[in-house]
């Protein structure tokens, strides 16, 4: 009776365990309907059509208020790994001066950029410093000449 009780004990926290690997997927940002994004036509739709069909813009542009962007994204993670991203989805929209759709593209996960950190520092123009030389390098700098406030007496 007890080695079935060791046997069932070591298959519930083998699947406890187990149980923590599962993955998960997630949808983020704009929820992208085909039908929709495709009826944006270029010279008959405006801004406000295209926001009573689409919805607001996930962003616009930042330096043209004439673009609007919609981004869709699907990651995927198994365990406690980062996610990984699935399909990625951004409709941008241009219009002109007036208002009216001049532009309607996609670009998909293709667009992605990686950006991987140079190491664990950032490397930064100048002269470097030793720890001790950035602790004590200000010891006598307050109150000098040439300061703001020195020679003077708090009152």
């Amino acid at each position: 009776m007890t080695s079935n009780r060791l046997v069932f004990l070591a298959t519930l926290v083998a699947g406890l365990g187990l149980s923590g690997c599962a993955g998960y997927r997630e949808s983020r940002g704009f929820i992208l309907d085909e039908q929709l994004a495709s009826a944006v036509q270029v010279g008959t739709d405006n801004k406000t059509s295209v926001e009573r069909t689409l919805g607001r813009p996930t962003f616009t542009g930042q330096f043209n208020d004439n673009e609007w962007y919609y981004v869709s994204r699907r990651t995927s993670t198994l365990a406690f790994r980062a996610p990984k991203v699935t399909d990625q989805t951004v409709l941008r929209i241009r219009f002109d001066a007036a208002g009216n759709v001049a532009a309607v593209e996609r670009t998909g996960k293709d667009k992605i950029a990686s950006i991987d950190p140079y190491g664990r520092t950032t490397p930064t123009l100048g002269r470097k410093k030793s720890f001790f030389e950035e602790f004590f390098g200000n010891i006598g700098t307050v109150g000098g000449a040439g300061v703001p406030g020195a020679g003077t007496t708090p009152r």
